[in-house]
């Protein structure tokens, strides 16, 4: 990966929509060759997807929090578990007090509690800490 796809992975990530005409004048490149560089990188797992930013508020998902989640055996083979509660935006497995750390959106702070229970039925959870975030500064993407 040279400058120019790690330009148009940045150009990308600010508005996925934009044409390969106008990439291709922001890196310098013709639409064609742009396109090009596009396609490899998406055959190469760069580019993953495209997806569409939506605002959680806007669509009644305020309530954003993390969950660290204790086990008392291995849950790191249970990623289908919680992938299967939509609420959970992030699942990742980790090393320190707790087994797997999570990242919830929901409507309501009840919906956070059910999202918990629901977590308490996958085997091996034996208790979870959740942390509701009251602001956010910002999030941003992995940049190239």
């Amino acid at each position: 990966m040279d400058d120019v796809d790690r330009q148009l992975l940045v150009l990308l990530q600010q508005d996925a929509a934009q044409s390969y005409a106008a990439l291709g004048q922001a890196v310098g490149l013709s639409a064609g060759a742009t396109h090009e560089r596009v396609r490899k990188l998406r055959e190469r797992g760069v580019i993953r997807r495209t997806a569409v930013e939506v605002d959680p508020a806007a669509i009644g998902r305020g309530v954003l929090a993390f969950v660290m989640v204790d086990s008392t055996k291995w849950v790191g083979d249970s990623g289908d578990r919680f992938a299967a509660i939509p609420e959970i935006q992030e699942a990742h497995v980790i090393a320190g007090s707790a087994a797997v750390l999570v990242k919830v959106r929901t409507a309501t702070t009840e919906q956070l509690q059910d999202v918990l229970r629901r977590i308490y039925a996958i085997d091996g959870v034996s208790g979870t800490q959740a942390t509701v975030v009251l602001e956010t500064f910002f999030e941003r993407p992995v940049t190239p």
